[in-house]
C-alpha cells in the first residue's frame, strides 16, 4: 500500500473542505493521470473506508484517488456541524473535481467516482448531472434519502418534516441543537439494548471500536437539518441521465439500511450502456467496508472496470 498522501483544500461553495490525494507508487509530477473521487459514508470521515482501503487501492493501481470530508463534517468547514444534507454532498464531488482540473498531473478527460455506503447514492446522483465525471462505481450504496423517506421517519415522512420544521425554528430562536446519534455508544452496549439488527449492529462493529474508528467519523447527524434528505432520491431520473458506465457492487446478506435492494434497483434503472453488478455472495454492508475477502472481490472488478474507462 502507498504511504503517498497530499493533505490538500479544495474551495467549495464559501468553506474548504479537507481531502487526501493519494498518488500512485513512482507517481511522476511530469506525467498524467487517471483520477477518481472516493466518496465516504453517512457520518464518516476521509480517514475511513473511502480513502484507508478504497482511495489507497485505487492508487496502487496508478490512479490519483481523492478522498475527502464531506462539508459540515470532519476537518473541512461549513456551519453547522453534523449536518448530513444530500444536495451539499452532491455538490462536494463537484468541487472536489474543480480542484483536480486544475492539476497538471490529472487528465481532466479522465476522471471517475466511487463511493461507499451513501457515498455510492451520492456518486450516482453527481453522475447523472456532471458529465466530468466518465465512470461510476458504487459500493455498497445506500439510497439516503430512500432511507430517511421511510424507516428512518419511522414510515412518516410528513410527521418527521413537521418535527423537523419545528426543531429548526426553535433553534432559530436560540434552543439547543438536537443532534441525532446514529449509533449505540459500543457493541456491547448494542446488544445490552437488543439493537442487534445485522446492518446497525455492524456498524457499530465498525464505528464504535479500534476496527474503524476515526476521529472524524463522527456518525451524529444535527436532526433540524434532516428534511432536505427526507425529499431527496439519489435515483430520480437514472432512467435517462445516468448513462455513463456503472459498477455497482453489494453483498448478498441483506440487511436495514438496504444496499441490496438498492444496488439491484439502480442496475436495473440506470441508462447506461455499459454496466456490471457484482454480488458479494455470503458477505454483508460492513464486511464491504475493510474485511479481505470482500473488499478482493469488490477490487476484482472496479479496478479493470476503472482501468477500461478512464484508461492507464
Amino acid at each position: 500500500m502507498t504511504d503517498n498522501i497530499r493533505h490538500v483544500t479544495v474551495k467549495a461553495l464559501a468553506w474548504d473542505l479537507a481531502a487526501d490525494i493519494h498518488l500512485p507508487p513512482d507517481f511522476d509530477e511530469s506525467k498524467t493521470y487517471p483520477a477518481i473521487v472516493s466518496v465516504h459514508p453517512i457520518g464518516s470521515c476521509k480517514e475511513q473506508t473511502a480513502g484507508n482501503v478504497y482511495a489507497t487501492a485505487l492508487a496502487d493501481e496508478g490512479f490519483v484517488a481523492i478522498a475527502f470530508d464531506a462539508s459540515f463534517q470532519g476537518a473541512s468547514g461549513g456551519e453547522p456541524r453534523s449536518v448530513e444534507d444530500p444536495v451539499f454532498r452532491v455538490q462536494d464531488i463537484s468541487y472536489v473535481i474543480d480542484h483536480l482540473v486544475t492539476l497538471p498531473y490529472v487528465d481532466a478527460d479522465r476522471i471517475g467516482v466511487i463511493g461507499v455506503c451513501g457515498g455510492g447514492g451520492y456518486s450516482i446522483n453527481a453522475t447523472m448531472t456532471d458529465r466530468r465525471i466518465k465512470a461510476v462505481g458504487s459500493v455498497t450504496g445506500v439510497n439516503f434519502g430512500g432511507l430517511m423517506h421511510e424507516s428512518f421517519s419511522g414510515y412518516d415522512p410528513i410527521g418527521a418534516l413537521d418535527a423537523v420544521a419545528e426543531q429548526r425554528t426553535a433553534e432559530a430562536r436560540g434552543a439547543d441543537r438536537q443532534i441525532t446519534q446514529y449509533l449505540p455508544p459500543s457493541p456491547e452496549k448494542a446488544k445490552e439494548q437488543g439493537l442487534t439488527e445485522l446492518d446497525l449492529f455492524e456498524a457499530t462493529d465498525y464505528y464504535r471500536t479500534t476496527r474503524g474508528e476515526k476521529p472524524g467519523g463522527r456518525t451524529e447527524g444535527l436532526f433540524s437539518r434532516q428534511g432536505s434528505a427526507i425529499g431527496w432520491d439519489a435515483f430520480h431520473r437514472a432512467e435517462t441521465l445516468l448513462t455513463r458506465p456503472l459498477c455497482v457492487v453489494i453483498g448478498d446478506k441483506p440487511g436495514a439500511f438496504g444496499a441490496y435492494r438498492d444496488g439491484l434497483e439502480i442496475y436495473r434503472r440506470a441508462a447506461s450502456k455499459d454496466k456490471e453488478l457484482v454480488v458479494a455472495e455470503g458477505f454483508s454492508h460492513y464486511d464491504l467496508y475493510d474485511q479481505h475477502e470482500p473488499v478482493k472481490i469488490a477490487l476484482g472488478h472496479l479496478i479493470p472496470f476503472y482501468h477500461k474507462h478512464l484508461g492507464e
